[in-house]
């Protein structure tokens, strides 16, 4: 993906954002600054040490924190005019997030935990779009089963498909392999990336792992709640 067309047609761009927070003495200024454009279906890795502000800067991408001045615009949405409730919206539609520790529902079954973000959209189909998206990611025989009686591969995998079922125009993931083991992280990283690749989502991806950031196509590297450095990423 070239410059221009990132300039032309910004899935994501944050421009002079600060986030603090905490109160009084212990308030912190965690996000300084930050500008930073992502194109439409680029695969950006945010990496840095720990402390470094990656979640914080998933999160006001992803609407979950109000950052304290700058601009933020998320799917040609100005996330900072929008209320609480206009914001979830915007989020059920917009952004699928895949978390570290799964999220899952954990009175529902995966069917169910799939199906939330269809049914508070409105989808009459939310079910048989649920099936086809658990279907997709190897879990068409767990369809019945809750959180409790699955791996953590397979939560993990039920995550994924909630947060693409509604075919979100931007997917953040959080350290998604953080709590799996090596193979059965891999497994769910191929399948995130096929969905990425597939659906032309914008995938934006927390990640410690160096060898998973060199997939992408652009590295952004933060140090100290500032972005450090932010180039190509150089296949391994």
């Amino acid at each position: 993906m070239n410059d221009t067309s990132i300039a032309a047609a910004p899935a994501i761009s944050l421009s002079g954002v600060n986030l603090s927070l905490g109160r009084g003495a212990a308030r912190v200024h965690i996000l300084k600054d930050i500008d930073l454009h992502i194109g439409r279906g680029e695969a950006v890795g945010l990496v840095g040490p720990s402390g470094s502000g990656k979640t914080t800067l998933l999160m006001v991408m992803a609407g979950l924190e109000r950052a304290d001045s700058g601009s933020i615009a998320v799917a040609g949405a100005d996330l900072r005019a929008l209320d609480e409730d206009a914001l979830a919206r915007f989020r059920g539609r917009n952004v699928g997030i895949v978390f570290q520790s799964f999220h899952l529902i954990p009175t529902m079954t995966a069917l169910e935990n799939v199906a939330v973000p269809l049914e508070l959209a409105g989808d009459p189909n939310a079910h048989r779009r649920a099936r086809d998206e658990l279907a997709a990611v190897g879990l068409a025989e767990r369809l019945n089963h809750y959180p409790a009686q699955l791996s953590g591969g397979e939560q993990q995998r039920v995550a994924l498909a909630r947060a693409l079922a509604p075919n979100p125009a931007i997917l953040v993931a959080d350290e998604p392999t953080g709590n799996l083991d090596e193979d059965t992280g891999r497994q769910v990283i191929e399948l995130m990336f096929a969905g990425h690749v597939e659906r032309g989502t914008t995938l934006v991806l927390v990640t410690h792992d160096n060898t998973l950031a060199q997939r992408c196509d652009r590295i952004v590297r933060l140090r100290s709640g500032r972005v450090e450095q932010a180039h190509a990423a150089v296949p391994a």
